[in-house]
């Protein structure tokens, strides 16, 4: 699959798209291209949708604060699914849009939220979440755009595992494990779906954390001899088992 061009302004359209389409920009959108990035009649830029792949596009204006995009080329394929659930307790607000851009750039499929504990910001603007998603895959090239799902408890993600989730395993950072080296926790993971769990500010409970050990479908996994916030924590997380078990090799 090529590379995205990232040299080029990319935008996401809620729209069918194929050769020749014609789409009505949205206001904001008409406004950052036109008076922000200030395109002419005919300059290009790139669209996706998600679902048909990355296109070439032109933009026309149809006055001074709006615009269509005529699609013209595919460029890219439409990607598969990643396979990577992300679960997550819900930070604070810009430690949220922080992880969840995050997330995204490092290929999670599906963002989901549970309540734990010690969870710190329990209601959640799903809206400004999808926002974040979109900015990140617009800025970084994805083509999937990964599915906000509402927040659940966390003792009803595990009792409701065999029934939703029965061939994804799930890998638990555990902060309390023993070992520092997160790599030999992987070996006994099995090939295919795979869920990462992140714990909130202050860590998992010592009841959640037997909770979640007894179950069979979990595999802990420790994050190295460091304390490390929740946002940071996803990122290294991610990277250790996208380079391990995911899609980087």
């Amino acid at each position: 699959m090529p590379r995205s061009e990232f040299r080029m302004q990319r935008l996401y359209l809620d729209h069918p798209l194929e050769e020749k389409t014609r789409v009505e920009a949205d206001r904001a959108q008409a406004n950052y291209l036109l008076n922000v990035l200030r395109m002419k009649d005919g300059a290009e830029l790139l669209v996706f949708n998600g679902r048909d792949g990355e296109w070439m596009a032109e933009v026309q204006a149809t006055g001074r604060k709006s615009c269509d995009l005529i699609v013209t080329r595919l460029i890219r394929e439409q990607s598969p699914k990643p396979q990577l659930d992300y679960i997550f307790a819900p930070l604070k607000l810009a430690r949220l849009d922080y992880m969840v851009q995050k997330a995204v750039e490092m290929g999670a499929g599906r963002l989901r939220p549970v309540l734990t504990q010690h969870t710190q910001n329990p209601k959640l603007n799903l809206q400004r979440m999808n926002a974040n998603v979109i900015e990140a895959c617009e800025q970084c090239g994805v083509l999937h755009i990964p599915e906000v799902l509402e927040p659940v408890k966390l003792t009803a993600l595990v009792a409701d595992w065999a029934q939703n989730d029965a061939e994804r395993a799930l890998i638990f950072c555990d902060e309390g494990e023993r070992s520092q080296n997160p790599l030999p926790a992987l070996e006994n993971v099995p090939d295919g779906p795979l869920a990462l769990l992140i714990g909130p500010e202050g860590g998992f409970s010592e009841e959640e954390r037997k909770m979640l050990r007894d179950q069979s479908f979990v595999h802990p996994m420790p994050l190295g001899p460091r304390v490390l916030r929740a946002d940071t924590a996803a990122v290294a997380a991610m990277a250790v088992v996208q380079a391990r078990m995911g899609d980087w090799f």
